[in-house]
């Protein structure tokens, strides 16, 4: 499995399979933004959408690959404002129904955490939903759980579910802090 971070022209080539990734991940229940059932077109626009991020510089996205197909993907996005970018925000961890539980979101996680370091990013920090599956991936990964938030989302259902706020130190605040 090639874990790889996507330019924008890499993001572009892949938009159908990160499309069905996307589409795939809110069919199995897992809160990422969206209602279920999500639209196939509707999954390429929001996609398609993150290319101008990319392309300036305000989110990187990681890809993994088995041959041509898309298996998993994470992003951070990086904040603009001057007292913000020691920090960046983890989205959507998402990793294809059939690839799970081979070790790939731990291999994603790793890959952004890895490469904010290297960026002199100090502090990561994500929300989930409460009590998910990706719950126990972030607490054996050494993330810090902050607190939750009631109703803060709908799941792909439609019934609003509580969050959990999870924070990270990596890189010199890592060590020292």
């Amino acid at each position: 499995m090639i874990v790889s971070r996507l330019d924008e022209d890499r993001l572009t080539a892949l938009l159908g399979g990160l499309a069905d990734l996307l589409t795939d991940t809110v069919a199995g229940g897992a809160s990422v933004g969206f209602l279920a059932p999500l639209d196939r077109a509707e999954a390429v626009a929001w996609w398609r959408e993150r290319t101008a991020a990319v392309a300036a510089g305000r989110l990187a996205v990681w890809v993994a690959r088995e041959g041509e197909r898309v298996a998993g993907t994470v992003s951070l996005a990086l904040p603009d404002k001057p007292n913000s970018r020691h920090r960046a925000e983890l989205v959507k961890l998402m990793v294809a129904r059939e690839a799970r539980g081979r070790g790939l979101g731990r291999r994603l996680l790793t890959a952004a955490e890895e490469a904010a370091a290297a960026a002199g990013i100090t502090l990561l920090h994500l929300d989930t939903e409460t009590d998910s599956p990706a719950e126990h991936l972030y607490r054996s990964a050494g993330w810090t759980r902050a607190g939750t938030i009631p109703d803060y989302a709908a799941d792909p259902g439609g019934r609003l579910r509580p969050t959990t706020l999870y924070f990270k130190q990596v890189g010199a605040s890592a060590v020292t802090g």
